[in-house]
């Protein structure tokens, strides 16, 4: 039997909060061309990516 959609979109939610605290590690090592990097995965990541964008300060790094 398949999970219900609320499930599923927890499930969703809880791995896209593992990929931005991976993003968040990685984007305090990074150069400029990785922050640019990160900045478009954020975008392709989640519909709320301008206010993290704003917040992770990668304003100047996204184009």
């Amino acid at each position: 039997m398949g999970s219900s959609e609320r499930q599923k979109e927890i499930k969703r939610r809880r791995h896209r909060r593992q990929k931005l605290r991976k993003l968040a590690v990685k984007l305090a090592k990074a150069n400029v061309s990785e922050r640019e990097m990160i900045a478009m995965k954020l975008r392709g990541l989640t519909p709320g990516a301008d206010v993290l964008i704003e917040n992770w300060e990668l304003a100047d790094a996204d184009r």
